[in-house]
């Protein structure tokens, strides 16, 4: 493992039970106000690791029994109805991925993965204005609008933990989903609008969490954190000692940097291979 400089600027977290989560990040933020909606948003999300792609939206809206989606075209793309004991409740925040299929051909993939690469989702989707439309009780409707792009960041490089603090950089590609010269050629012939390398980033999330088998008590005890994108690269992350120090010695560790677009359009990286260790390295099996 590349291990990474020890005076690149690092970004020093207080070491506070407050600052670090253990459940389960919302990774979608959405443009608020939405016209009637207190929050809406569509955007794309990419593992660039994985090499998978999908479309993910958010609406929040007050008393609502129905909630539907239409994409540029008017073309309904999702429609959500309270029924029961849920329709007396009400509907208000909705927040859905769709599937993410690989967007490359995995070696290691099942014969019955699905794969659509890049330029086939572009395909697939439309950029544009997406109309939300809520319904309440007595009929009254609820509208927003917001806005699916085609800017995607580029994926974080150089991914590394040294048993202290998160290191990462900016690349030029979207990872196993597009090399940097598939990515000229698309905005060669007109299908991306930018190129991701010169995508700004609004927002980076990082995260780091045990990399262990469902039934550890270690499971979903992560820490995440999301800072401003103007930081200087390349750029490192303290993570708490009280959040390191509540994993057993030795706790198998994953990495996930995140690129997130003024419009939240992110691509995301992982790295594994890490360990809850002085250095942040695994002793080796013998």
């Amino acid at each position: 493992m590349k291990k990474a400089t020890l005076h690149l600027p690092r970004i020093a977290l207080f070491t506070s039970a407050t600052i670090f989560s253990f459940g389960s990040a919302n990774l979608a933020t959405a443009t608020a106000p939405c016209e009637d909606f207190g929050e809406c948003k569509v955007l794309i999300e990419i593992n660039a690791s994985d090499g998978d792609i999908g479309f993910h939206f958010l609406m929040d809206g007050d008393d609502l029994n129905s909630a539907t989606i239409y994409d540029p075209n008017g073309k309904k793309i999702f429609e959500d109805k309270a029924k029961g004991a849920l329709k007396d409740q009400k509907l208000t925040e909705t927040f859905t991925e769709s599937a993410e299929p690989l967007c490359w051909l995995d070696p290691e993939r099942e014969e019955d993965d699905e794969v659509v690469t890049l330029e086939e989702f572009i395909d697939r989707w439309t950029d544009g204005p997406y109309l939300f439309i809520g319904k309440g009780d007595g009929g009254e409707k609820s509208f927003g609008e917001t806005e699916l792009s085609f800017g995607l960041p580029a994926a974080p490089a150089d991914l590394d933990f040294d048993g202290a603090a998160i290191f990462w950089d900016q690349g030029d590609d979207l990872g196993n989903c597009a090399t940097a010269s598939e990515l000229d050629a698309l905005v060669l012939a007109g299908t991306l609008p930018i190129h991701p390398e010169n995508v700004d980033v609004a927002k980076w999330e990082i995260v780091i969490e045990p990399d262990v088998d469902d039934g550890d008590p270690s499971k979903g005890l992560k820490f995440t954190i999301r800072v401003k994108g103007d930081i200087a690269l390349p750029a490192s992350i303290s993570v708490p000692e009280e959040y390191l120090d509540s994993l057993p010695e030795g706790t198998p560790m994953k990495v996930e940097v995140g690129a997130i677009a003024a419009d939240d359009n992110a691509t995301f990286s992982e790295a594994g291979d890490f360990c809850v260790t002085e250095d942040g390295e695994c002793e080796e099996e013998e």
